[in-house]
Formats: structure tokens, C-alpha cells, sequence
């Protein structure tokens, strides 16, 4: 499932200076490095959202500079508009993170015109997840906590490269923070084994590696998820159907990204609600305040609450 509107961006998104930066957020903006993208024994780093960014900055500690693209939790990432400030952070680096799998194409337009020799890292590449057989590729692999685990020893490495003082550090950041994630894994299973094989209902599939790992049983029509994410309207039949899941008792929670919703989200969101129907809002890019553990954490407590 891609989303279309971001990877078209990769396409239209021209390198001259006139270009201008749509809400470009960065935890710090990079400054003058050498080759390697490391300077004054930090390496700068660049992250296609605040989500990579936040994981960057848990493993390269202080020896890190991060700058994340996409920031803003009430910015749609889908209609994200790079431009030339990007290309220069990206001529910086030493570590790139992207998400792939045609979430964020324009990395790859702009990797090509920064002339960048940064080691790059994809995220979809790098957790094995592919598009099952007849469908598409779910590239949303931040909701996939395995597939993190698997990134932060890539992103210990690679920072390694670029900065062998600071191996040590990397590595046991890295293990830290998958320990972190073993903890939440274990909530995950814990959802599992209390409500395998319940229903729920999603706006998009953005959360759908963390409900399938809880055991969860995805009831959204796949036409409605599909347009939704494509930006497209939801067929009149397939919205009925859709909004039946809540007056039929078919589903014990919605699942809403509220970071790109619109009517019709917003009718399914209100059909929920009016059926005493639990809503767990999801988001696309960190929430303020919160760091990536956190913010899994948070989301998994909402869902045990919502389906119990």
C-alpha cells in the first residue's frame, strides 16, 4: 500500500534554489561537516521524519546531529513538500534514514541531486517486509516493532562507520533501546492473549503491523482503507459498508489516523463514537513530548483500554 501524493512529491520535487520548504523541522540543523558527515566529533544525521530521527538521536546519544524532514504532528506527511534546505542537510550527512518502500521517494530525488555520499538506510529494505502475494507492500514499518530492533543495530553500525570512537556507545545504546522494545513486545503479547481474534476497524493500514502482531482481526472493507490513503472517495457501497461494522457489533475499536482525515473519515470516526465504539487515534509522525518508546507505549495502552 503506498501512498501515492508523498511519492509523487519524490517525482515533481526539482533541485534549483528557488524552491521552497515546507515546514522542514529539525532537531538541529546541520552545519559544516567533512566527507564523512562528521564534524566536531558529532555525525550529522538526517531522517526523512522525526519518528527516524527520535531513534537516531536514542542511539547516537550526544554524538549526533539530527535533522528530521517531516516534524510537525499536525502536518499530513503525504502532502510534504521538500526542498533546497533538504538537499544541503542531505549534502551534510553521514547517516540517512529513509523509510522506502515508497513512502518518502523524494529522499531518493534529493539523495541524487546533493551529490550525498551518506550511508543510507531503508527502513522497509532493512526489516524484510514485502508486499504479500496479490497485494500490496504496507510500508508503515515503524509500527512493526521487530523491524525497529533490526533498524537500531543497522543505525548502530552505521554510525560506527562514520565515527569508530564512538562504536562502543552506539552498540550499547542500540541494545538499550531494544530492550526497550522486548519490554513492549511483551504488552503486545499480553493484548494477544487476552483478545486474539477480536475485530477492529482502521481509516488506514498505517497501524496494521502492530494489530496484526496483537492478534487483532482487521473487519475494514480494503477498498475503504485503500481510498483513504490514495486520497480517493470512498465508494457509496463501500462506505455503507464500512460504517455497518459499527452497528453490527463487528468491531471492538477503530483504529484512526488522525493525521489525514477528512468527511469521510470523519463520518466513520462519528459512526464509531456513536455506537459506543472505542477510538484509538494513530499518527504518522511523533507526537509533541514524546519519544518513539513512549509513544508505541502510549498507543498500546489505548488499545488494551479500548478493547477491554
Amino acid at each position: 500500500m503506498s501512498s501515492l501524493p508523498l511519492r509523487a512529491l519524490g517525482a515533481a520535487v526539482a533541485v534549483g534554489p528557488a524552491l521552497a520548504l515546507a515546514a522542514c523541522g529539525s532537531s538541529s540543523e546541520a552545519g559544516s561537516s567533512g566527507p564523512s558527515g562528521s564534524s566536531g566529533g558529532t555525525v550529522a544525521v538526517v531522517a526523512s521524519t522525526n519518528v527516524y530521527g527520535d531513534i537516531a538521536r536514542t542511539i547516537g546519544g550526544g554524538k549526533v546531529r539530527v535533522t528530521s524532514f517531516i516534524s510537525d504532528p499536525a502536518q499530513d506527511p503525504h502532502s510534504y513538500e521538500a526542498g533546497t534546505r533538504n538537499r544541503l542537510a542531505l549534502s551534510r550527512a553521514g547517516v540517512v534514514i529513509e523509510n522506502g518502500g515508497g513512502y518518502d521517494d523524494f529522499m531518493g530525488t534529493l539523495l541524487r541531486a546533493s551529490g550525498s555520499k551518506a550511508e543510507v538506510l531503508d527502513a522497509v529494505r532493512i526489516s524484510g517486509r514485502t508486499a504479500p502475494r496479490g497485494g500490496e507492500l504496507n510500508e508503515h514499518v515503524w509500527y512493526d516493532l521487530p523491524s525497529m530492533a533490526l533498524l537500531a543495530d543497522r543505525l548502530a553500525a552505521a554510525l560506527a562507520k562514520a565515527d569508530p570512537a564512538g562504536a562502543g556507545a552506539y552498540t550499547a545504546n542500540a541494545a538499550a533501546f531494544k530492550t526497550k522494545l522486548k519490554d513492549l513486545e511483551g504488552k503486545v503479547a499480553a493484548l494477544k492473549a487476552a483478545h486474539a481474534g477480536d475485530g477492529v476497524a482502521i481509516t488506514e493500514p498505517v497501524p496494521l503491523y502492530l494489530l496484526e502482531a496483537a492478534g487483532l482481526r482487521n473487519e475494514t472493507p480494503e477498498d475503504f482503507s485503500e481510498a483513504i490513503e490514495e486520497g480517493d472517495d470512498v465508494a457509496p457501497r463501500t462506505m455503507r459498508e464500512t460504517l455497518g461494522l459499527f452497528s453490527g457489533g463487528k468491531v471492538k475499536a477503530l483504529v484512526y489516523n488522525a493525521q489525514t482525515s477528512g468527511p469521510q473519515t470523519e463520518q466513520v470516526e462519528k459512526a464509531a463514537k456513536g455506537h459506543g465504539v472505542a477510538v484509538v487515534p494513530v499518527t504518522e509522525t511523533l507526537p509533541s513530548g514524546k519519544d518513539y518508546i513512549s509513544w508505541m507505549d502510549g498507543t498500546i495502552a489505548a488499545l488494551g483500554k479500548a478493547l477491554s
